[in-house]
């Protein structure tokens, strides 16, 4: 009985369905007003050369659909003729937002929108774009806005006004953060991975003070890359919730589950047999070395950076690197590194859409691979995170597609734009003085990815502003090209009878040389004018008067440390001269900074520090009072800034030569329930010698130490820093500081 059913209901589906094709020969199409019948045609996909089944019917309604322009399609026919009738959607004729004074905030709320004047209106995304203005306000912190929107349709022109009237509220503001759980880092760290900010009133400029889903999500990505990166390889960031607190705060809460502490174990690089492994061989090194050390990301990282370029060199084109990480002996990973050979394509085409501020050739500029070029993953991978690096787009998405040919593929890219500026002001009071500074830096000026930085500083005797122009691959030539003006002034007139100004212009540029080393070279000119008055000392008195000079400067930098923010482990070093090409006194300048980081234990980070600085004149004058060397107040703690070394007549003029060495450690937690402190212990050992003008001053080196600890508190109004020391050896003369605080902040 039921295969009986069965077969009647296969036979009835067959005459419901007949599968049959008709040839057309005219086509008809009814309700278009706005649109041609030859644009429909177009849209549609219409070819009435070809005969036309139920299934080419429903792909010319999908096309037709897929224009947005019509609210009704149907497609049938009539003897020899193809019949499509249509309903049009309105055109938009305005969209008016009304609550928002700020058309600056009304434009950007109309470009996140779907909608827009002259589109046609269709009432699902009417209601999906009333959605996006509520996202878009609360990324502005306005969480507790209201919105009532309306739209009327004029029959007759068959065009649509929409209106939104907006009731912004209050500004919804982060009044704390907080991070609960087995976190195993103090919150003062968290504090500067995390990109949202504590409301203060001094940040009245910040948007990161406002609660923004957006933002969270960023959060809570840097929270999770900070700890693969130091370890923890199984963290969780369970959730991110918030809590009112009031109708105008948050409290913005992460529960973090670090988990344990991996190493890595066995580091292995698998390759196709048709590889030379000989070439590979620095890379096997490296993963040797990882063996037992902290698990990192980035160091997984950098090993994928040494197989792009072995792979490019060696001409292995097509090829991508598989990472298979497992869990071995409970807290070992164990990292196999699988060279591929992929299909062999090419890039036919590359298309960029989303970037309305930013010129085109900025972000393809910052793509390795390029139109007509093998298509390699590596390299694929590695220039979408060059986009992404640039911090000018909220988002970058890519996109493959098949190109024309089997062996062609299109890539798609699509970028969001977002504000590059930033306004800070800062400033700070300690137990040597009190500093305050601003600047303005723009990340992509006139969309051409120059960046801009400006900033100036103030002290009770000196004024300190630099502006700087920062132009990446300039002139196509993968370099960074930098343009720096600057202007220090130093007025101790009243102190010790000299006052000097100084103006100075340099170009520069900065690149990789070798992998981890940066060669930065630069040309500087300035103009120097010491004035003088009568209680003066007599070597001041005779280097009055202007100076230009023309200087060759250049910096080394090697840095093999495993992070630039907080590192544990690595070293780094900069060496960089100051030669004279046109000079007046022809002072030639000398810096070394070496520092080795070793982690100690699981909660303690060691480092040790050589700092050493030479000036000398190549002719037979005195090196400039601006050009003589002071020990940095860091690399000499429990001593006044700049009062050690030689004097002349109680005035502090620095000498030819200082050294420093540094010795330091952070501290376990001392005070659990100070989550935002971390202390350290320090001793620091230096020195200043050398007067080149006058033999009658006491300039022989003699040893300075001292030893202390410090505290960094992370407070309500601002970072804090206080450092308690005891000199150990001193020279008559020194003017000793037992206790340092510095109080800053920015907004």
């Amino acid at each position: 009985m039921f295969k009986k059913i069965f077969i009647i209901f296969v036979v009835s589906l067959l005459f419901e369905f007949p599968v049959y094709s008709e040839n057309f020969s005219k086509l008809s199409v009814s309700g278009n007003k706005r649109i041609s019948k030859e644009s429909i045609i177009i849209f549609g996909k219409i070819d009435l050369s070809k005969d036309l089944n139920k299934k080419e019917f429903n792909k010319i309604l999908k096309n037709l659909y897929e224009t947005d322009f019509f609210k009704k399609v149907s497609v049938s026919g009539n003897n020899e003729t193809l019949l499509i009738d249509l309903v049009e959607n309105p055109i938009i004729e305005n969209i008016e937002i009304q609550g928002i004074k700020n058309e600056k905030f009304k434009e950007e709320i109309l470009k996140v929108m779907s909608l827009s004047s002259r589109k046609s209106f269709r009432e699902s995304i009417f209601k999906s774009d009333l959605i996006t203005i509520k996202n878009a306000l609360r990324v502005n912190g306005y969480y507790f806005s209201e919105i009532k929107s309306s739209f009327s349709v004029n029959e007759t022109l068959n065009t649509t006004r929409i209106n939104y009237d907006i009731n912004l509220g209050d500004v919804a503001k982060i009044s704390d953060i907080q991070f609960v759980g087995n976190k195993m880092v103090k919150d003062k760290i968290l504090y500067n991975v995390i990109v949202s900010e504590v409301d203060r009133f001094w940040k009245f400029l910040s948007k990161n003070v406002y609660l923004n889903s957006q933002t969270i999500d960023l959060d809570r990505r840097l929270l999770k890359s900070y700890y693969k990166n130091n370890g923890y390889y199984n963290v969780e960031i369970n959730n991110s919730f918030v809590e009112i607190k009031n109708n105008k705060s948050f409290k913005l809460i992460y529960n973090i589950n670090a988990g344990s502490k991996f190493t890595f174990s066995k580091l292995s690089l698998n390759l196709p047999t048709d590889f030379e492994p000989i070439y590979f061989d620095s890379i096997k090194e490296t993963l040797s070395s990882l063996e037992g050390k902290k698990y990192s990301l980035n160091k997984i990282n950098k090993v994928l950076k040494e197989i792009d370029k072995v792979a490019l060199s060696k001409q292995y084109e097509f090829i991508n690197a598989d990472i298979t990480e497992s869990i071995v002996d409970d807290n070992k990973i164990e990292v196999i590194v699988s060279m591929k050979e992929t299909p062999k394509f090419y890039v036919e085409k590359i298309n960029i859409s989303g970037n309305s501020i930013t010129l085109e050739e900025v972000i393809r500029n910052s793509l390795i691979v390029d139109e007509g070029d093998p298509y390699n993953v590596l390299l694929f991978n590695k220039s979408i995170n060059n986009v992404k690096s640039k911090g000018i787009f909220s988002s970058v998405q890519s996109e493959l597609i098949d190109g024309s040919d089997k062996n062609l593929k299109i890539i798609n890219i699509k970028v969001e734009e977002k504000p590059t500026g930033e306004i800070s002001l800062g400033a700070g009071v300690g137990s040597s003085g009190g500093t305050i500074g601003g600047g303005i830096v723009e990340k992509n000026f006139l969309g051409k990815g120059i960046m801009l930085d400006t900033n100036l500083a103030l002290t009770a005797n000196s004024v300190k502003g630099k502006f700087s122009i920062i132009r990446p691959n300039f002139n196509y030539s993968d370099n960074t090209l930098y343009s720096t003006l600057r202007s220090d002034s130093v007025d101790n007139l009243a102190d010790f009878g000299y006052k000097t100004s100084d103006i100075g212009f340099s170009i520069a540029t900065r690149y990789e040389h070798f992998q981890n080393l940066y060669f930065k070279p630069e040309l500087d000119i300035e103009f120097e004018k010491l004035e003088t008055e009568s209680n003066a000392s007599a070597n001041l008195k005779k280097q009055k008067g202007n100076y230009q000079d023309l200087y060759f400067n250049y910096s080394v930098d090697y840095d093999l440390r495993d992070k630039s923010y907080k590192p544990t482990d690595g070293y780094i070093t900069s060496f960089s001269q100051q030669i004279p090409m046109i000079s007046d006194s022809y002072e030639l300048l000398n810096t070394f900074v070496i520092s080795k980081y070793q982690l100690l234990s699981s909660k303690m980070v060691g480092k040790i520090s050589f700092y050493g600085a030479t000036v000398n004149s190549l002719s037979n004058k005195d090196a400039r009072i601006s050009k003589r060397n002071y020990m940095p107040s860091n690399r000499l703690r429990g001593f006044e800034k700049g009062k050690v070394g030689p004097q002349d007549k109680g005035d502090f003029i620095g000498g030819n030569y200082v050294s420093a060495i540094n010795i330091s450690s952070t501290l376990p937690q001392l005070l659990p329930s100070w989550d935002a402190a971390d202390f350290s212990f320090f001793i620091d050992t230096g020195s200043v010698w050398g007067v080149d003008y006058d033999n009658s001053i006491n300039d022989k080196l003699e040893i300075r130490s001292a030893t202390g600890i410090t505290l960094d508190l992370l407070s309500p109004v601002g970072p804090m820093n206080f450092t308690l020391s005891q000199p150990i050896i001193k020279s008559s003369g020194d003017i000793t500081e037992s206790f340092r605080f510095n109080i800053g902040t920015s907004f």
